[in-house]
């Protein structure tokens, strides 16, 4: 895949990550649940539909990823946002916690893209 695709597609990700989680944030209050279980739910959701879209992977690989990124990524976050980097622009903390999971997926995904590609050129 070219390079301009893939930043075309990690751009449509990034904007789904940060208009979603507010709806997935509210899905969650209505059902009761706990935020992380529906942020997480949600996110592999996003990254099923990015991987069959996209990267057009076997079925097992696509969902794998996809669940591992999601879970890892949405973790990584909320360990980002304990460091309170930028308690002075954003006191809760949101802000930094949505930018942190779409930025950690992107490079979540471009790592696995490019250990794939080179284990498919080997």
């Amino acid at each position: 895949m070219k390079p301009q695709i893939r930043i075309l597609f990690y751009s449509i990700l990034f904007f789904l990550y940060l208009s979603t989680t507010s709806l997935l944030l509210t899905l969650g209050e209505m059902l009761k649940a706990d935020p992380y279980i529906v942020l997480g739910c949600g996110f592999a959701i996003l990254n099923l539909i990015y991987a069959f879209f996209a990267l057009k992977w076997t079925t097992l690989l696509n969902i794998i990823c996809s669940i591992v990124i999601a879970a890892l990524s949405l973790f990584l976050a909320v360990k980002f946002t304990n460091l309170h980097f930028f308690i002075n622009y954003d006191p809760y903390q949101v802000k930094t916690a949505i930018f942190a999971n779409a930025v950690f997926s992107i490079i979540f995904w471009e790592i696995i893209y490019q250990v794939k590609n080179r284990k498919q050129t080997k």
